[in-house]
């Protein structure tokens, strides 16, 4: 690592690194990613060996130990030094100083999914003026990147989110929306998406409070929708961003005994909602691949850094990164994927991850 003290990079939080150390599901461990389908030139394993530390909006839960999976491996298929960190719990200040260490370390690249895309702004033009590569994900709205990279169309996932939904709910009643953070852009993306399909497809349903905000936390997730609960008690719908809310909202559902009544739809992982799934008391989560989602920010980061051709119609080699568009002429340096799957009790055992 180019003599980088990454213990120091994790003291620069509560926890840091140790949260994201101890205690990680079997499945954080092995490959998640044919890499025989990476292309050589697109991967420039021969090129020099490079730093490249990838920032996450918060460690030590389920979705961002998936992430590591697929940094470490292209650090270890590629011939790179990969690794990744982020504060012990969801905090802007604290991400971006994991982003301050890092430059004063002098890393090749940074890849970050930021908690906060107005907060981390001002320190990624500082990385990037001091020479490091940045490559972004879950954040097409920032500027001080190279490239930034999404697995899918963010409306285009929300409005997915929303017909099953609308279908569960019957097309009216009341619902609520979960976002990480009211700064998570893309997370904010998916529920404009999903609002949008409704007010077209089921004008009948209607947000009965605005978005909560649940720090990725499911604990947080469930007590606030508890709170939603107590104060709207004819609530049909849970919308759920943020992977955590899978789990809060079939906790309570399974709890309050309200399957078939209150339903949920939003982003989650078998591993973390399966035994909601399973026996019923919520239908359907959506996510993409957070370990390939982490080795595709990581091929960017080498290709900007080798000066190799990054544009519309790359293909990278992984499923669900075939064909990178890039759909605002304006801003060519944002790509989007199609890695975006849907899942219900029929096909979990597909993506127990």
């Amino acid at each position: 690592m180019n003599g980088i003290d990454r213990r120091s990079l994790g003291a620069l939080t509560a926890g840091g690194l140790m949260a994201a150390t101890l205690g990680r599901p079997a499945w954080a461990q092995g490959a998640a990613v044919d890499a025989s389908k990476v292309s050589k030139d697109i991967s420039a394993r021969a090129t020099k060996k490079y730093s490249i530390a990838t920032v996450v909006k918060v460690d030590g839960i389920a979705w961002f130990d998936r992430m590591r999976v697929g940094v470490k491996q292209f650090g270890a298929d590629q011939g790179h030094d990969t690794w990744m960190v982020g504060p012990s719990a969801a905090d802007a200040a604290a991400q971006v100083q994991l982003v301050e260490g890092l430059i004063a370390q002098g890393v090749d690249a940074i890849c970050i999914v930021p908690f906060s895309v107005e907060a981390v702004e001002p320190v990624l033009r500082k990385a990037r003026r001091q020479g490091i590569t940045v490559i972004s994900h879950e954040a097409s709205g920032l500027e001080n990147i190279d490239y930034d990279i999404e697995a899918f169309d963010n409306h285009a996932y929300g409005a997915k989110l929303m017909e099953v939904l609308g279908r569960d709910m019957g097309g009216e009643g009341k619902y609520v929306a979960t976002v990480g953070s009211l700064t998570s852009q893309s997370q904010m993306e998916w529920i404009d998406g999903a609002v949008a399909y409704q007010k077209q497809h089921f004008p009948k349903m209607q947000e009965a409070t605005r978005r909560i905000e649940t720090y990725d936390d499911a604990t947080t997730d469930y007590n606030k929708l508890k709170e939603v609960l107590t104060a709207y008690p004819d609530l049909k719908g849970i919308l759920g961003a943020p992977m955590p809310t899978s789990a809060g909202a079939g906790r309570l559902i399974a709890e309050r005994k309200l399957a078939g009544k209150l339903f949920f739809s939003g982003t989650g992982l078998v591993s973390v909602a399966g035994q909601y799934l399973r026996n019923g008391d919520i239908n359907y989560i959506q996510f993409w691949d957070p370990a390939a989602a982490g080795y595709a920010m990581n091929i960017l980061a080498v290709m900007a850094l080798a000066k190799k051709p990054v544009k519309a119609g790359l293909d990278l080699g992984l499923a669900g990164y075939n064909s990178l568009q890039a759909p605002d002429p304006k801003r060519p340096n944002i790509l989007v994927g199609q890695g975006w799957v849907g899942v219900t009790k029929d096909n979990m055992a597909q993506y127990n991850f």
